[in-house]
């Protein structure tokens, strides 16, 4: 499990949030070309996993589908992640499911279900896209990444994805280090001059959409 420490910047761009990285005494780098991230989030029909991240429940779970790709409708090796969070700590766990149809949400629904069947039946609640940009330290010890141009569509009263509706226009930056590094983060955090935050892009998605 990791650390996965968030950063909700509302009062820098994303060029001025580049340069501060950039300017690192850790000499972070580039790892390679950014890319656009979309996901497909699951929820049960109680709202577990939105309820549990309100109520800062320490222990919980979120699921979603991923994949890379700035055309939307063009899913690509989609993969199904189960994140999990104890506390401060992350990690998750991935399956690999077939390619569907964004048109067909019912069919990556049932995909979802067979492959982790729980007590409770998952059902598709957002769908999101955001662009990333990957940053590393030489020693491979520390990981940041930034995500700009947020953007989401409700899927739970909307199965039919037209357009986006809501944008959240802010920069989020994670710092990502396994725990055993957790004695050197000074020499990071140090230099990084943003407020630690609590920042859900599920939670944010759905509030900003409802």
């Amino acid at each position: 499990m990791r650390f996965e420490r968030k950063y909700r910047v509302e009062n820098l761009s994303m060029f001025h949030v580049l340069q501060i990285v950039k300017s690192h005494p850790a000499s972070f780098f580039k790892l390679f070309p950014d890319r656009t991230v979309n996901n497909i989030y699951f929820d049960t029909p109680g709202m577990t996993c939105l309820n549990e991240n309100l109520m800062g429940i320490n222990v919980r779970k979120k699921y979603r589908v991923r994949w890379y790709g700035d055309d939307i409708n063009t899913i690509v090796s989609p993969r199904l992640e189960v994140k999990y969070k104890e506390n401060e700590l992350g990690g998750k766990t991935v399956f690999p499911v077939n390619t569907f149809p964004l048109s067909d949400i019912k069919d990556i629904q049932k995909q979802v279900n067979d492959t982790i069947p729980l007590q409770f039946t998952l059902q598709p609640t957002l769908l999101n896209s955001y662009r990333r940009s990957y940053w590393g330290t030489k020693d491979n010890k520390f990981r940041i990444t930034i995500d700009t141009d947020l953007r989401f569509h409700p899927l739970l009263h909307s199965p039919f994805f037209f357009k986006y509706v809501s944008v959240d226009k802010v920069v989020i930056v994670e710092l990502k280090y396994e725990k055993g590094d957790e004695k050197d983060i000074k020499r990071i955090t140090s230099f990084l001059p943003f407020r630690l935050s609590k920042n859900s892009k599920y939670v944010n998605g759905i509030l900003l959409t409802q």
